[in-house]
């Protein structure tokens, strides 16, 4: 007997296309000696996250809303059995719990110390490469170097062919989108000025703003051997983040 056919609905040929995408992705990962796992949705995700952070391990968390819709923080902080450092912790109006600059820019050195960096990134590329953008350097900078362990959390919405729509995707919708988050949902105003948030476009002669929140890029192409096991990638099946 036939099935009837719903052509409204295509989920299960996304999903599809999704698995087959992101498979790739992780094979390529594997070869550049960066752990890589694909899993369905957030709480596989989420799962994923706590498994590779020991208890006792100290943990220090950069600005991502991949990671807040996991729900990671919440989870290691119910099992009490970590210190974490959280710079860019809001609350619930948006405010920074720790106001003061110094403080916070203290609390960020000290990520480069941390057991385990968690952070997202703006895009992932089909041949196993991670591509991050910041406007600081407080995000970037400890997956390159310190740590001892990094987890970078990514929805499926972020893998792309190759660096060069990683960029665009970053100048495109990321900063924009993320200029613009700061800006009406943390309570800078100063971030209003930014020619993307004012046009929701990057200006063609190049953007010359002192708040600019893309200044650094970084590309991971590889883990030299002494240091396989740092990194690892889990890709979520679901679109997450900016």
């Amino acid at each position: 007997m036939e099935q009837v056919v719903d052509e409204r609905d295509i989920s299960a040929q996304r999903k599809w296309l999704d698995t087959q995408r992101a498979e790739a992705a992780v094979s390529m990962f594997e070869k550049r000696r960066i752990n890589a796992q694909y899993v369905a949705n957030r709480k596989a995700a989420l799962a994923a996250i706590m498994a590779m952070i020991p208890e006792g391990a100290s943990v220090a968390r950069a600005d991502s809303i991949t990671l807040d819709q996991v729900e990671v923080m919440e989870t290691l902080r119910a099992r009490n059995r970590n210190k974490i450092f959280w710079a860019q912790e809001k609350d619930s109006y948006g405010n920074a719990l720790i106001p003061d600059l110094e403080e916070r820019m203290n609390m960020q050195r000290q990520s480069f110390f941390a057991d385990v960096f968690l952070t997202g990134t703006n895009a992932i590329t089909l041949d196993g490469k991670i591509v991050a953008t910041d406007g600081l350097g407080n995000r970037v900078a400890p997956i390159i170097f310190g740590p001892k362990k990094v987890i970078v959390a990514v929805g499926i919405n972020k893998l792309v062919r190759d660096v060069d729509e990683a960029r665009a995707r970053i100048r495109d919708t990321c900063a924009p989108m993320n200029a613009r988050r700061h800006f009406e949902m943390h309570h800078r105003p100063w971030y209003g000025d930014i020619p993307c948030v004012k046009t929701g476009a990057c200006p063609e002669e190049g953007c010359f703003h002192e708040r600019r929140i893309c200044s650094s890029t970084i590309i991971v192409e590889s883990v030299q051997i002494a240091y396989q096991g740092r990194m690892n990638v889990v890709i979520i099946g679901e679109d997450l983040g900016i």
